[in-house]
C-alpha cells in the first residue's frame, strides 16, 4: 500500500514536471513567432502610449528574418513573409549596439521629407515641387474669414 502511495505521489510530481516544461517550450514558440509583449519605458510617445503601458507587438505583421528569433539564430537569409510599414504604425526594434527595445511610431517612409517646425514634427511625403500645394498667407485668412 505504501509502495503505491509512494509511486502514485512519483508518478504526480513527474506529471507536473512534464506539464511544466510544455507549458513553456509552448509559450517560449507562442512568444518567438506571434505576439510578444513590450512595456513602455519612456514618455516619447504621450497622449497616445503613456510610461508604464503595455502592448502586444504582432510580430507576423511585417514578416520574419534572422532577427525575429532569440539570440538572432533564425536560419533565415532575407525576410520571408514580409511587408512594409506603413505611416502611423507604432514599431519596435532593438538597438543595434546597446540592445535596449525602441517603441516608435513611423512617421515618414523611404523618400519622404521629414520637418520639425515649432519643435513638432511633421512629415510630407516627398512629391515633385511642382505638385505640393502652395498657401499663401493672403488665401490662409480668406479661408479662415470664410469658414
Amino acid at each position: 500500500m505504501a509502495d503505491s502511495a509512494a509511486g502514485k505521489k512519483k508518478e504526480g510530481i513527474w506529471e507536473t514536471i512534464k506539464t511544466i516544461f510544455w507549458a513553456l517550450v509552448i509559450a517560449g514558440i507562442f512568444r518567438t513567432l506571434f505576439f510578444q509583449p513590450f512595456w513602455i519605458p519612456s514618455g516619447s510617445m504621450k497622449d497616445t502610449l503613456l510610461i508604464g503601458d503595455f502592448l502586444f507587438v504582432n510580430k507576423m505583421a511585417y514578416g520574419y528574418s534572422q532577427y525575429s528569433c532569440p539570440f538572432s539564430l533564425c536560419p533565415i537569409s532575407g525576410r520571408i513573409m514580409g511587408s512594409e510599414p506603413e505611416r502611423g504604425d507604432v514599431v519596435v526594434f532593438r538597438h543595434p549596439t546597446r540592445g535596449v527595445d525602441f517603441i516608435k511610431r513611423v512617421i515618414g517612409l523611404p523618400g519622404d521629407e521629414i520637418q520639425m517646425k515649432g519643435g513638432r514634427c511633421g512629415s510630407m511625403a516627398k512629391r515633385p515641387r511642382w505638385n505640393r500645394p502652395r498657401i499663401s498667407s493672403r488665401s490662409r485668412n480668406s479661408r479662415a474669414r470664410r469658414g
